[in-house]
């Protein structure tokens, strides 16, 4: 049998690459629709933003939530007031250090990735200016 620590570093590896997944297929659904890529898991002492996007002149901060079913709530329902505020915070850490010009609207965005492994599907939704 394998170290209880073992499966639990197997686990975070998994969640890793399903949480990439997820925000790759964001940052897809994202790019159909003619938003570019700005920065891709920005990360300072205050936090990370998963996606930074723009389109024309709107630039959107896209917090990407990746479930496998719904058992434990829809992927939109785990970003909290707290969270909200720390993605808030850091995006005003990511506009000061990076400042973007010609934007005449900024959008928080969550984008709610749903994997059902048993049927081989995959949902995005977008959830435009959810905070």
């Amino acid at each position: 049998p394998a170290p209880s620590g073992q499966a639990v570093v197997m686990i975070n590896v998994d969640r890793q690459i399903l949480g990439r997944c997820g925000e790759d297929l964001a940052a897809s659904a994202y790019a159909a629709l003619g938003f570019s890529c700005v920065a891709r898991r920005w990360r300072n002492a205050a936090g990370e933003l998963d996606l930074v996007l723009r389109c024309g002149e709107v630039l959107v901060f896209c917090e990407v939530k990746t479930r496998r079913g719904t058992a434990c709530g829809r992927p939109e329902e785990s970003v909290t007031a707290a969270r909200v505020q720390r993605i808030r915070k850091v995006a005003r850490s990511f506009l000061g250090d990076h400042p973007v010009a010609g934007v005449a609207e900024y959008r928080f965005d969550v984008a709610a990735v749903e994997v059902n492994e048993a049927l081989g599907e995959i949902r995005v939704r977008l959830l435009r200016g959810v905070f």
